[in-house]
């Protein structure tokens, strides 16, 4: 049916370009030879095929176009006869006597636009005139095409300042009727297009009325581009009367595209003065106007106004206007009971945004926009509609970018209010977006009321809202989101211990309601903040001034065990293992003997009790020898427990090349360079026979089980530790034992048989070439080493 109609159009359009083609042909034959009488025959006989009704708006334009093209010619015609003696008043009345209304009033038109510039009488009587007889078309579509030729022919013929057609202040007047007259008509017209023609072509009709709407907005376009036309007229006239045709027309297309007319194509100044007046209209407008996208376009040009000329933002004060566009606003969701939260959303993003750039200074206006808000999304529950939440997120972005500052943002008690209404996932975005902001313009978070305020903002990424579960996200973005918060927490810090103390007090609050799968994120760096603490207390006298309430590294050490407790409670006893041994380091620095041991338990306990996979009781072991190493504040006694405990440890490690290494990593403990009190040579021997006797062992175990060559590395690797300790003097390690040690590794590497461990060859050689180079070195280091043979 469709594909029908279309073809029956197309051939309307040929037939109707074809006769009109035909007609222009011998108009253009008698105006060659000055025939005036044919030319208005058959240019009468040409704008005849514009009188049909078969065409659609858009194939109709096609054959407009063709004869306008058509009409400047006879219009250059005119003039030339008028030149040659033609009376321009006879050619006025001529052209009446054509016989249809339509090709009469083209041809009035056209006579018109030259009648004007001949300057035989007053332009604005013959443009009065014109706008006055076009009323005799009133089919929609042919009466604008006319009304739109007469628009055109007209706009440089405007009585206006400057103008070579120039009058006084009444001629201005006339011009400005003349096209709110034509402007009146045309939307008219294009309004009762819309109730032409059965119900179920709607639709049809919408879109081919969408297609003409700049015909009619184009006379606004003049209407601004007219000089004389300056803010007392445009404030007394042409706004209301403009307004006043868009609330009477009462036609939902023609209500939006005129108000986005008005505001496109009058100057921003105008809008501002005119304020009130342009408001007033947008509650009486049709419900099914899309008045949010208009009322922010508006918002968004006084903004850009305020933007580019800053001597404008007195007049914006003067008139008020953030409290007017408060109020409209108000009263426009207010009118239209229907408008769904979307829509409400957007205006008060859009006042928002206008706020933030003309009134920076004002976080009371920005607050206010942000309570109505609340107010508008109360009793709904969470937002479903994802426009809306995109709306409520820019909404909520807009002030922290445009502070570049959260702590700003922090300030606007609404900020919150409105975060309780979006889902757990846009609460997450919205936890980004305000993290980011303190990444990017590094912020500084300095109290404990601010991180309060702060963590309540991206509480989305600190906890399981509504008791959603963290399964239901992807694994990856998680990591993501809880290294943002770990990084944000980092960056929390006051120089004043008290404050800061406040501030690991808050965020410990806040992270310990965030389930199991955060802490192992965010306990770490809430423990580093909390070592750094101790460190600027390092030294303090336990409460200098008597006051029980002061900070203090045993009081921090305090809180760190509690924080700590919760990640061995989860389990993760691998990273609680290492913060432990963290703690117990500062605690050493603080010389505080008693802290340090108990944090030392307390990763033995865990080491015994949860680490039961081999791979992580090697890290751990290896961590434990580390830090013990490190540690000069325990007493003979406490040092003895802990050193004991760790060689236990060492040489129940499953692999016994495993067990080895830990042995004789275990020597260091005994051997302590800038400690005089703890070395004790003979132990570190001790060690290093008990890691030769489990290397043997290994190799034997080896050499059974596969007929094959072991790792001879771990005695090479042996005999390193014993010319480490050899240098440092220990008198345990002889040149007698070296010496042993190298022909018992040369004795093991002849007898095999296979083929040769070709690491443990290198590795023994490179040592080797240790020893000759430090014999051929002199001095005492060569005297050392002169006796050793290789």
């Amino acid at each position: 049916m469709m594909a029908g109609v279309a073809e029956d159009e197309e051939k309307w359009l040929t037939a109707g370009i074809a006769g009109l083609q035909q007609n222009a042909f011998y108009m253009h034959r008698a105006m060659d030879s000055n025939n005036l009488r044919d030319a208005l025959k058959y240019s009468a006989q040409m704008l005849s095929e514009l009188r049909t009704s078969k065409l659609s708006p858009h194939k109709y334009y096609e054959l407009y176009m063709r004869a306008f093209d058509e009409l400047r010619k006879l219009e250059i015609f005119f003039k030339e006869e008028t030149q040659r003696g033609c009376s321009v008043v006879d050619l006025y009345e001529l052209v009446q006597h054509a016989g249809n209304i339509l090709p009469r009033l083209y041809l009035l038109c056209t006579v018109g636009s030259v009648y004007i510039k001949s300057k035989e009488a007053p332009a604005r009587d013959i443009l009065k005139d014109l706008v006055e007889m076009c009323r005799g078309i009133q089919h929609p579509l042919r009466g604008l095409f006319l009304r739109s030729y007469l628009s055109q022919i007209s706009r440089d013929k405007l009585p206006d300042i400057g103008s070579e057609y120039e009058g006084d202040a009444d001629t201005i007047m006339d011009s400005m009727e003349f096209v709110l007259q034509n402007f009146t008509e045309m939307n008219k017209l294009w309004v009762r297009m819309q109730h032409q023609g059965p119900a179920r072509d709607k639709e049809k009709r919408e879109k081919e009325r969408s297609e003409l709407r700049d015909l009619v907005g184009k006379n606004l376009h003049v209407l601004s581009q007219i000089e004389g036309v300056d803010l007392d007229l445009y404030k007394e006239t042409v706004l209301p009367r403009v307004l006043e045709q868009v609330v009477n027309c009462k036609d939902d297309i023609a209500q939006h595209y005129l108000m986005d007319c008005i505001i496109q194509v009058f100057p921003d100044e105008y809008h501002l003065q005119t304020l009130e007046i342009l408001l007033d209209v947008f509650p009486q407008l049709q419900p099914s106007v899309d008045i949010k996208t208009v009322l922010s376009q508006l918002m968004e040009r006084l903004s850009n106004y305020a933007a580019l000329s800053a001597e404008a933002l007195p007049e914006f004060l003067q008139v008020e206007a953030f409290s007017k566009l408060n109020n409209a606003i108000g009263k426009v969701i207010e009118a239209q009971a229907d408008m769904p939260v979307f829509g409400a959303v957007t205006l008060y993003s859009s006042l928002l945004k206008f706020s933030l750039h003309v009134h920076p200074d004002r976080l009371d206006y920005a607050d206010q926009v942000l309570g109505s808000c609340v107010k508008q999304l109360s009793g709904r529950g969470k937002i479903e509609d994802s426009k809306a939440t995109k709306q409520i997120v820019a909404l909520l972005s807009a002030p922290v970018e445009k502070y570049n500052n959260v702590v700003t943002a922090l300030k606007l008690s609404n900020y919150p209010r409105v975060l309780e209404y979006l889902d757990n996932e846009t609460n997450k975005i919205m936890a980004s977006v305000v993290i980011q902001s303190v990444m990017k313009n590094n912020t500084r978070i300095t109290t404990a009321e601010k991180v309060e305020a702060l963590f309540e903002l991206i509480k989305g990424l600190i906890k399981d809202l509504d008791g959603t579960a963290h399964d239901e996200v992807d694994e990856e973005d998680f990591k993501e989101e809880q290294n943002s918060v770990a990084r944000l927490i980092q960056m929390l810090h006051n120089n004043d211990p008290e404050e800061m103390f406040k501030i690991i007090s808050t965020v410990r609050k806040h992270i310990l309601s965030g389930g199991p799968k955060r802490l192992p994120f965010t306990v770490p760096p809430l423990v580093f903040s909390s070592v750094k603490l101790i460190r600027q207390l390092q030294g303090q006298e336990e409460n200098p001034f008597g006051d029980e309430a002061a900070t203090t590294p045993n009081k921090v050490f305090q809180l760190l065990s509690q924080i700590i407790e919760a990640l061995s409670n989860i389990p993760a006893p691998d990273l609680a293992l290492r913060l432990y041994l963290q703690c117990a380091e500062a605690a050493n620095d603080c010389d505080l003997e008693p802290v340090a041991y108990e944090f030392f338990t307390q990763a033995y306990i865990l080491y015994e009790e949860e680490i039961s996979d081999s791979k992580a009781q090697i890290t751990a072991i290896h961590l434990i020898i580390g830090t013990l190493q490190r540690m000069h504040i325990f007493g003979v006694e406490n040092r003895d427990t802990l050193t004991h405990k760790a060689t236990g440890y060492s040489a129940k490690l499953l692999k016994k090349p495993d067990q080895c290494r830990a042995v004789y990593a275990c020597s260091h403990l005994f051997w302590v360079d800038d400690q005089v009190n703890m070395k004790d040579g003979e132990r570190v021997l001790l060690c290093l026979k008990r890691a030769l006797r489990i290397a043997n062992a290994a190799q034997q175990m080896l050499n059974v089980a596969r007929g094959a060559v072991g790792s001879l590395t771990l005695f090479v690797e042996i005999l390193n530790k014993y010319l480490y300790f050899f240098e440092k003097g220990n008198p345990q390690i002889t040149v007698a034992t070296i010496q042993s040690l190298i022909e018992l590794i040369t004795t093991e590497m002849q007898n095999d048989t296979s083929a040769a461990d070709s690491t443990a060859d290198a590795f023994f050689a490179s040592t080797l070439r240790y020893i000759q180079f430090q014999k051929q070195k002199g001095g005492a280091t060569g005297e050392k080493y002169g006796p050793i043979k290789v």
